[in-house]
């Protein structure tokens, strides 16, 4: 009786073809080609297996306060984890009750729809990429102002900001009274025209955490009433961080790309790595400022070190020369530094 060859298996011709290897002729060869790739196949499953779960926790955020804005709002805010620790994200409890979720890169938030004078208690818990949630951290309370009806008159400007650098990556502002009708509930600090901190109606001086090394930065403040009515800005106030030991990691976005199609501009760059992710970037075209680009929340926002791409719309000629580079808004509110220039010619 004739004796034939054994076949490989299915799944092992499969595997063995995706490696480059083809069935062998011979009766012995083919066994212990598959007899390779058997125990190699059982070794990967074995050792995937073998392989722990992520089930530490994040520690709690640290730093926790919260300030009544107005008789309906409350501003939370807390400091930032490291980036050792891994978080993704923030999630905000007022008592047992979820009110906010929010990504990594943001570490305050104004909750609303409250009731005036009443008293309320915050919590913050961090997640992981795992979905580990810490512990919550120590609670803050806080107790809203009474509302003021038909109350539309911005208090004063604060008078005379003054600022000094704490370190390297801290700064101590401080700045005169403001004056309101019905009382100021708060007083907001700005630095490039976005909220950064937020400090109590009876605080003339705040400390400002999370800058850069060797930066100049330009605060404000605003004063707020109880019916969220703002201020206009008071005196700037210039501070410069000394220099930290050691370089810190770059903040220009890099290995930027420029590719123009019919219709359209297609731009790619990895994210700087600051220990959080960037969700807005702003966009120069020909050394003016264009616009922002902007990502959403929780998984949209590219991860430090991670790459992005963003398509543009472009109703410009064909053979318009366009000169193209981006900035990252930074943790600090400041904008870093640019990346690579690209120029590129637009298609019909």
């Amino acid at each position: 009786m004739r004796r034939t060859a054994p076949t490989p298996a299915p799944a092992l011709t499969a595997l063995l073809a995706r490696t480059g290897a083809a069935p062998a002729a011979s009766a012995s060869a083919a066994a212990a080609l598959a007899a390779t790739a058997l125990i190699s196949l059982i070794s990967l499953i074995s050792l995937a297996a073998c392989t722990p779960s992520d089930t530490q926790a994040p520690p709690p955020p640290a730093g926790l306060t919260a300030q009544a804005g107005s008789a309906g709002s409350v501003h939370v805010m807390w400091r930032a984890a490291a980036a050792a620790d891994g978080v993704t994200g923030y999630q905000v409890f007022q008592a047992d009750r979820l009110v906010r979720e929010l990504p990594a890169e943001k570490t305050m938030t104004d909750v609303t729809d409250l009731t005036p004078r009443t008293a309320y208690a915050f919590t913050v818990r961090a997640k992981d990429a795992a979905g580990n949630l810490s512990r919550p951290g120590a609670a803050a309370e806080v107790t809203t102002p009474a509302a003021k009806a038909d109350d539309r008159q911005a208090p004063t400007a604060p008078t005379a900001t003054t600022g000094r650098p704490e370190g390297p990556r801290a700064a101590r502002l401080a700045w005169g009274a403001a004056t309101d009708d019905t009382g100021v509930t708060a007083y907001d600090v700005y630095q490039g025209g976005v909220r950064i901190h937020t400090a109590g109606p009876g605080e003339s001086a705040t400390t400002v955490t999370g800058l850069r090394p060797d930066t100049v930065y330009t605060f404000t403040v605003r004063a707020r009433d109880g019916a969220d009515n703002s201020s206009p800005d008071g005196p700037a106030a210039d501070v410069t961080t000394p220099p930290a030991d050691g370089d810190g990691p770059g903040t220009a976005p890099a290995e930027f790309a420029a590719a123009a199609a019919p219709g359209e501009v297609t731009l790619s760059w990895t994210a700087p790595d600051t220990g959080r992710p960037t969700a807005e970037y702003q966009l120069y075209v020909n050394e003016q400022p264009t616009t922002v680009i902007q990502f959403g929340a929780g998984a949209s926002v590219p991860p430090p070190g991670g790459r992005v791409e963003h398509r543009l719309t472009v109703t410009e000629p064909a053979g318009t020369v366009w000169a193209v580079k981006v900035r990252a808004r930074l943790p600090d509110g400041n904008w870093g530094a640019f990346s690579a220039e690209r120029r590129i010619t637009l298609s019909g």
